[in-house]
């Protein structure tokens, strides 16, 4: 099968690059190159520099091609309602582009690289009850009061794990564009008949991730530290509870979503499956480079949710997807594995 693929040089796009030509794939791939994510451009002569905002060089790329995998984007909570255009742009526009030439090019499949943002604040449960909290107001996290509270009783509500028909409720500039990156590719798959797969990932992490900047994962920022000398810092309390998805086993949910034959559009979880702190992280990567402990700040970033967990059940199901790596043996290694210098530029311009 011929796969274009784009974002292939970026830190997921090259292990799903990899995952897909051991597959068996012949994988055409693409990437911008924008400086903000890549200090020097990789010496690669089979990589096509091609932005997906360009028609014209989407159109000659796509012939042939049988399975679109869009990794492209940039990436990140955002730092200020400034990345907004820079979202809208590379995320969004880039996205209803590409979906454009696919439609040209009658090529009628898409496995979609969306996010776990989407979903918003989670799922958090009172008792028996499944409750959905407002967002957390500042006056209560100023005052070190971080958990989602019952609307109703006001008691503490715990975590649940979300699956893919929870509500859909974007909470920051990027995950709004994530959700408009799914929203396009169903409107598209409803008027051609085409096939989408959107992979909601979770926190992945591994390999040649990006290097400590505003829009880092926090495993790389605590990377970052340690290796620094510093302990990492740690938001909050640090019992938010998060899913950390090591990158190959993203990259096998790539192929296998690349290899599947359902219809219409379908969104998947990729997750571990095994829940895990913000602190456990933490903890995890610095026992294991025998660094300082972490450090517990009290403090918190805005637009931040308590508790994000995935259900991993109908990826098991229907996409045969199963993560293999745990996270407490997958950050473990990650504590030395090597990591990806960025550009000067710490966010691309629209």
């Amino acid at each position: 099968m011929r796969v274009l693929l784009t974002g292939a040089a970026g830190f997921i796009g090259a292990h799903v690059r990899s995952a897909l030509a051991t597959a068996g794939h012949d994988v055409l791939a693409l990437d911008a190159l924008l400086p903000s994510a890549h200090a020097e451009p990789p010496e690669d002569m089979s990589l096509h520099r091609i932005d997906v905002r360009d028609s014209e060089a989407l159109d000659d790329a796509l012939a042939g091609i049988d399975v679109v995998c869009h990794q492209a984007a940039v990436v990140g909570a955002g730092v200020s309602q400034q990345d907004a255009p820079a979202y809208a742009s590379h995320n969004d526009f880039g996205t209803a582009v590409l979906l454009a030439a696919m439609e040209r090019a009658g090529c009628r499949k898409l496995v979609l690289a969306s996010s776990m943002v989407v979903y918003g604040e989670g799922r958090y449960r009172a008792g028996d009850k499944i409750v959905v909290p407002a967002p957390r107001n500042r006056a209560d996290l100023d005052a070190g009061r971080f958990d989602n509270l019952d609307p109703d009783t006001g008691e503490r509500l715990s975590w649940d794990l979300v699956d893919e028909d929870a509500p859909l409720q974007p909470r920051s500039t990027y995950a709004a564009s994530k959700l408009a990156q799914e929203n396009y590719a169903l409107a598209w798959s409803a008027a051609t008949g085409g096939t989408v797969v959107a992979l909601r990932y979770h926190n992945v992490y591994g390999p040649n991730m990006p290097r400590n900047t505003p829009y880092s994962g926090v495993a790389a920022m605590f990377r970052s530290a340690l290796e620094a000398g510093r302990p990492p810092t740690v938001y909050e309390d640090g019992k938010q509870m998060r899913d950390f998805v090591h990158v190959a086993d993203v990259a096998a949910a790539n192929v296998a979503a690349s290899d599947w034959d359902g219809k219409g559009f379908t969104a998947f979880n990729v997750c571990s499956g095994t829940p895990i702190s913000i602190a456990e992280v933490a903890s995890i990567v610095a026992e294991a480079r025998g660094g300082p402990a972490p450090v517990i700040t009290g403090q918190y970033r805005s637009g931040d949710v308590r508790h994000i967990v995935a259900s991993p059940v109908k990826a098991a199901a229907e996409l045969k997807f199963t993560a293999q790596i745990t996270p407490r043996e997958g950050l473990a290694e990650f504590a030395f594995a090597p990591l990806r210098e960025t550009g000067a530029v710490s966010q691309p311009s629209p």
